[in-house]
């Protein structure tokens, strides 16, 4: 029996040292998914500490592989887990395929023709997976890789053989991308910053999940989710988001695989960001009848971008 509890212990150790969470069954009960540990820093005195419990408490339990950014300029709060893990992109690589094509339609000194706000339009607000691949194709690789250069995006990698949906993406590529949006830089004008950023707040309600949970009536909601099923890993869900008012201006990353169902990984972002939301924007006892909280739809959708039958 000893030798029977130090292997699977060996086991379950193996595990997380590779950076996954797995359920461990125990011979009487199940026991819980060990909690990853989150990082935070902050320049308000005790938020930081706030933010890991209240996190490191959302994910206690969860099954899979979870990877999470914060970052609120208002109060130079960062969080972080895994923030240099890779995910298959799924429609999250969305928003980077239209923040490519600003940013050469800025270097060539042109407008969005008719056509590109069109297809652009389309693949954001209502994750047109067509839209994207004719997007993708007229851009190419070479301009998406041109990008993600000056972006400083370097552990991004252009998905292979026109499937965009396999890019490869992290936590902190996407928290890169966010700041680009939210704030005056040289690679993305400010008129291409506030188009894309418009976009991002008219995605429509059945896809309004994710990041927004729990976002208080008084910001301003920009969202991008995506997600996916493989062999393996399982179902890879993901949300990004930038939140502007209330006294912040915060954006969030969160990145899922290993999920049973695409409802769980769902329902795991959420937790979280209910949690960043609270903490970042409590609700006191004259403010509680004033503020509320978003409640994302209970049926959410997204497309599923075209993969390879292996993997």
């Amino acid at each position: 029996m000893t030798h029977r509890i130090s292997r699977r212990a060996r086991v379950l150790a193996a595990s997380l040292g590779a950076g996954v969470i797995v359920p461990f069954a125990a011979a009487a009960a199940p026991a819980a998914a060990a909690a990853p540990q989150v990082s935070c820093t902050s320049s308000k005195t005790g938020l930081a500490t706030k933010l890991q419990n209240d996190i490191t408490t959302a994910l206690r339990g969860r099954v899979g592989t979870v990877a999470v950014g914060l970052y609120d300029r208002s109060t130079k709060t960062t969080c972080t887990l895994r923030s240099s893990t890779a995910y298959d992109s799924a429609s999250v690589v969305k928003a980077t395929v239209l923040a490519t094509l600003l940013w050469d339609a800025k270097k060539h000194n042109r407008y969005l023709t008719t056509r590109e706000q069109s297809l652009a339009t389309a693949m954001i607000t209502k994750s047109d997976n067509n839209a994207t691949s004719t997007l993708w194709k007229q851009l190419g690789v070479t301009k998406v890789k041109g990008f993600l250069a000056a972006a400083g995006m370097t552990q991004t990698k252009p998905g292979a053989n026109n499937y965009w949906g396999l890019t490869q993406i992290t936590v902190r590529d996407e928290q890169k991308l966010l700041a680009l949006l939210t704030a005056k830089n040289s690679v993305l004008s400010d008129n291409s910053r506030a188009y894309e950023l418009k976009l991002m707040g008219k995605v429509i309600s059945s896809q309004r999940w994710g990041t927004p949970a729990g976002a208080p009536s008084s910001v301003a909601v920009h969202v991008k989710n995506g997600w996916l099923s493989r062999a393996t890993h399982g179902w890879r869900v993901h949300s990004i988001g930038t939140f502007n008012g209330a006294g912040h201006d915060y954006m969030i990353t969160v990145l899922t695989q290993d999920n049973s169902t695409m409802q769980y990984g769902v329902n795991t972002i959420q937790a979280v960001a209910k949690a960043i939301h609270k903490d970042l924007v409590p609700t006191t006892s004259t403010t509680s009848a004033s503020v509320l909280r978003y409640v994302p739809t209970t049926n959410p959708q997204e497309a599923i971008p075209a993969v390879p039958s292996a993997g």
